[in-house]
């Protein structure tokens, strides 16, 4: 007993004394910015100083400017920051073994550099930020010639499912460009080659808006800084079903006071996509079973143009105007077989619905904004207007022949035609100040303004002796105006060292009023909502060591029905599945509590949160039976919805050739409809799992293969069926590196579908949906002028 005790004693010793050594971080950690913005790919290195010619450390700063300089032996250094464009900052630092953190580094201009130099660095594919987290685009290669949509695929507690709806834990984000609101609303609008970067925010402070349930992303468009003349040109092609093109290019040229910007990109694609459905209708002897088969022929197009102005007549002020102009197609080719039987399984009707469906959409988007710089780097000022223009047409042809239990066809064809046109306007005016009170506190505070404008003309008519005569039951217009004014205050603060705060916390309140109002043409559908809200957000950080901390982080946030869900008119395409929006919805209330943890090491990263979402009045798709057998598919306020669970990310680098994140999202989800029908209740575990494993076989090439999984999830009737799809890329440098050539294969194992599952006590029905997703693309880029630094590359090819 008496040596069992010994030895348990030495294994404590040992296990206190690895635990020591393991808490030792013998670190230096630091933030580098130009003195408004943070610097990304600054060369951070470490010399000793008698022996200046041996570097003893080296970091390359992330995008928030952030480095960190580990496992470093006592001793006196110097400290170098370098990056092309800015005069190189020297400082003496004298370690002794405690971690330093020497605060932020401004680094100053320099515009006499050449442009022949080449910065050697590599973006870290996933950044840790204190509100979430950065996905850089350059870092995925596996989207060569895609949309958004694609690229959010990739992303850690993102789902995207096959017909490109997106959400975030679980539910719709709200989705920004460039920070702003915008009237581009289809991800599938945005090339994924014209993207630098997509921030998660997953709970977002007073600062932000308040209409953002389950986060916000924020998609920001690529824009070059680099001094001189450059230029890039990327051309691809591929197929899937059908052929795909795509092509994009960029020009820039930057002087000490201007920049000029141009870009433009396209992508042209043929898809297909195969749908099939049954449903039984409990109660109904007559159509009692359904059995449904669709197929499409789709044609799209997508033209982007951006142009952008920056002028700074001096270090304090800067101005910058941008234009960005979008045009897309799409024509559908669809064609829809129903059968229905009687509850004795016995034909009952049979018919072929064929409907062709042009739609064209214009935006023109708009940017003014003014930046100002003070003595005090914690003291700033900026301001912003946009306004963003959408014009949507769609026109559509349909022809329905009923046949009999021998297929003969029954009468002629019934002919309609449909229209809705579309014009919507979204303008923005923001402010935001901050200003220090204290040595240790920052008050943020700002002003925005959202002003929308949406007009809809919907027009159904159908053929009647030789002419076409408007259904004044199926056609309607409606009109929506909403005016949003919210005002926030965020009080940033610390407690301990300034360097090196032990603690970090904000208090903040938003304010929003809302007015709106909507009416069709016949007011057979009218509101009027006029109110203010109050959303308070609060978090505590604490850090354990300087690459190490826990957060927690409680907001109150609000969803307020979007254009479609308002909108009333009903898509009679499907007439036994008809939807539409429902103008009398009322906004959900959300409360949200988060408790994170996030460590860093030299070779791997770790970040995990736990999070808890109450919300009422919950905005859910409900179907509902009617009279005649339809079912009508509209968004309705249920009872309420609890969301809780885990998220978890992890970055590894083990060996120099591979690296690898891996990100895991599950979570609880309770829907409790019950004030919709007592059938309405629904519980279940949902789960995402994604890994993007990538490879550098040799000089110059680099693998990537990319594995999503998502779950099911519980809607308030039943469960989406689950999501999964592997990705391919690769890309080989060429020549002297100004060119690069590029394969991709998208869905290797062609899995990737959607659909749902719905048992209630009316009816059952079941749903798929199959897109042409496996394709393959190859794409080449050219770059010139190589302080470029490959802007147009990224999201095809990685920097270098």
């Amino acid at each position: 007993m008496k040596k069992y005790r010994q030895n348990l004693s030495l294994l404590i010793l040992l296990f206190t004394l690895s635990q020591f050594s393991f808490g030792q971080n013998s670190s230096i950690k630091g933030t580098v910015s130009d003195g408004k913005l943070a610097i990304e790919f600054v060369d951070v290195i470490l010399k000793n100083t008698i022996d200046s010619t041996k570097v003893a450390n080296y970091a390359v700063t992330d995008i928030a400017g952030n480095f960190a300089l580990e496992n470093i032996p006592s001793g006196d250094y110097l400290l170098q920051f370098k990056l092309i464009g800015f005069k190189t900052f020297r400082q003496k630092i004298k370690f002794t073994g405690s971690p330093i953190a020497i605060g932020t580094i401004t680094l100053e201009s320099d515009t006499n550099l050449l442009n022949a130099v080449v910065v050697n660095s590599q973006k870290k594919q996933i950044q840790k930020t204190d509100e979430g987290f950065v996905f850089n685009a350059v870092s995925n290669i596996s989207q060569s010639g895609g949309t958004a949509t694609d690229m959010l695929k990739s992303i850690p507690s993102v789902a995207v499912d096959a017909d490109g709806g997106i959400t975030l834990r679980g539910k719709s984000p709200m989705i920004l460009i460039n920070g702003k609101n915008s009237a581009i609303t289809n991800m599938d609008q945005i090339a994924a080659s014209s993207i630098e970067s997509i921030e998660v925010i997953s709970n977002p402070t007073a600062k932000y808006d308040a209409n953002a349930e389950s986060g916000i992303i924020n998609i920001k468009l690529k824009k070059n800084n680099q001094s001189g003349i450059n230029g890039a040109v990327v051309l691809g092609s591929g197929f899937g079903a059908k052929g795909r093109l795509n092509s994009s290019v960029l020009l820039n040229q930057k002087t000490e006071k201007w920049n000029f910007g141009l870009g433009y990109d396209n992508r042209f694609a043929g898809r297909t996509k195969k749908i099939k459905g049954d449903r039984t209708n409990n109660f109904i002897d007559d159509e009692h079973f359904i059995y449904q088969n669709r197929n499409d022929e789709r044609t799209e197009g997508l033209q982007n143009l951006k142009l952008n102005i920056d002028f700074s007549p001096n270090e304090r002020n800067s101005f910058s105007f941008e234009a960005l102009g979008n045009i897309e197609s799409q024509d559908n080719d669809e064609t829809l077989h129903t059968q229905v039987n009687t509850s004795a399984n016995q034909f009952f009707s049979n018919n072929i619905r064929h409907s062709l469906e042009l739609e064209r959409s214009k935006v023109g988007e708009l940017a003014f904004s003014y930046d100002r710089k003070f003595d005090d780097d914690r003291k700033g000022l900026n301001a912003s207007i946009t306004s963003s223009f959408n014009k949507h047409r769609e026109n559509t042809d349909i022809d329905t022949n009923n046949y009999d239990q021998y297929n003969a066809q029954i009468a002629d064809a019934f002919l309609q035609r449909t229209h809705n046109y579309e014009h919507e306007n979204i303008s923005n005016a923001i402010v935001n100040y901050s200003f220090p009170v204290s040595e240790k506190s920052i008050i943020e505070t700002g002003y925005k303004g959202t002003f929308r404008f949406f007009n809809s003309d919907f027009q159904s008519a159908d053929m009647t002796n030789g002419e076409y005569l408007v259904n004044p039951l199926a056609s309607n217009s409606f009109k929506f105006n909403e005016q949003i004014n919210a005002v926030y205050g965020l009080l940033n603060s610390f407690i301990g060292d300034k360097e090196n705060p032990k603690w970090k916390y904000n208090l903040g309140l938003r304010a929003e009023n809302v007015s709106n109002t909507g009416a069709t043409k016949n007011n057979s559908d009218r509101f009027n909502n006029d109110y203010l809200k109050l959303f308070p957000s609060a978090s505590l950080q604490m850090n354990l060591t300087a690459d190490e901390f826990v957060k927690i982080d409680y907001s109150k946030r609000i969803n307020r029905p979007d254009l479609d869900d308002l909108n009333p008119f009903v898509d009679i395409t499907d007439a036994l599945n008809p939807h539409g929006g429902n103008p009398y919805l009322k906004p959900e209330i959300i409360h949200i509590a988060e408790m994170s943890y996030n460590k860093e090491w030299s070779k791997y990263s770790f970040s995990t949160n736990a999070f808890y979402r109450n919300a009422t009045d919950a905005i859910r798709q409900y179907a509902e039976l009617q009279d005649n057998g339809v079912i009508l598919l509209q968004p309705r306020n249920i009872g309420s919805t609890i969301t809780y669970g885990l998220e978890t990310i992890f970055s590894l680098k083990p060996i120099g050739f591979y690296d690898a994140n891996i990100s895991i999202t599950a979570f609880e989800q309770k829907i409790n409809g019950s004030n919709l029908a007592q059938d309405v209740v629904n519980s279940a575990f949902s789960w995402y799992g994604k890994i993007i494993n990538n490879f550098v076989p040799w000089k110059g090439g680099k693998l990537q293969i990319i594995g999503n999984y998502n779950s099911s999830l519980a809607t308030p009737q039943g469960k989406r069926i689950p999501i999964y799809n592997v990705d391919m890329g690769f890309q080989q440098k060429l020549g002297k590196g100004n060119a690069r050539l590029g394969l991709v294969v998208t869905d290797m194992f062609n899995t990737l579908e959607s659909g749902y599952k719905n048992n209630t006590f009316l009816f059952s029905n079941n749903r798929t949906s199959k897109s042409d997703t496996r394709a393959l693309m190859l794409t080449f880029a050219y770059t010139f002028k190589s302080d470029f630094k490959e802007k147009l590359l990224e999201n095809q090819f990685s920097t270098e």
